[in-house]
């Protein structure tokens, strides 16, 4: 699998270990930056492109997935939903990496670095790849939904009104 990462200064030394453990997995890592430590790095163009990549390898079918880091993984997480077609979850534990795949079919993944091991980070990033979509019919429909308004803003009927 293509695997896509990104981060700020926080999670660089994540990023180059984890460069590591996927490509001794099996995958094919596209850094995306920075390569040098930054104090003051600004990640948004980092993960956005990271991000685009990821909807472009998926949208010509190519198995693709995105990793993208931060002190706390927030605001990656809020860069990388800002490109079509991808659905970033930030994962703090082995469920939520789950759940991100298994309901919402999330391509990204975001980790905040300071919060976590390697040890850890790697057993969220491993349990995201690993875990397939669902393919639930209430899952796709509510991705379905998602796309719709990302497309063109339509949303269901308010029940409401």
């Amino acid at each position: 699998m293509r695997i896509h990462i990104a981060t700020d200064h926080a999670g660089l030394d994540f990023s180059t270990q984890l460069q590591d453990h996927l490509r001794t997995a099996g995958h094919h890592v596209i850094d995306h930056g920075p390569v040098v430590y930054d104090a003051v790095d600004d990640y948004p163009a980092f993960c956005i492109r990271a991000a685009q990549a990821v909807a472009a390898d998926q949208t010509a079918g190519v198995e693709a997935l995105g990793i993208v880091f931060g002190g706390s993984g927030n605001g990656e997480q809020i860069a990388a939903n800002k490109v079509r077609g991808v659905r970033a979850a930030l994962v703090w534990n082995l469920s939520t990496a789950e759940l991100a795949r298994q309901h919402n079919d999330a391509n990204v993944i975001s980790i905040g670095a300071r919060q976590h091991s390697y040890d850890e980070v790697t057993a969220l990033i491993d349990r995201f790849i690993a875990t397939p979509f669902s393919d639930e019919e209430r899952h796709v429909r509510r991705i379905a939904q998602i796309a719709d308004f990302e497309r063109d803003g339509s949303l269901l009927p308010d029940p409401r009104a």
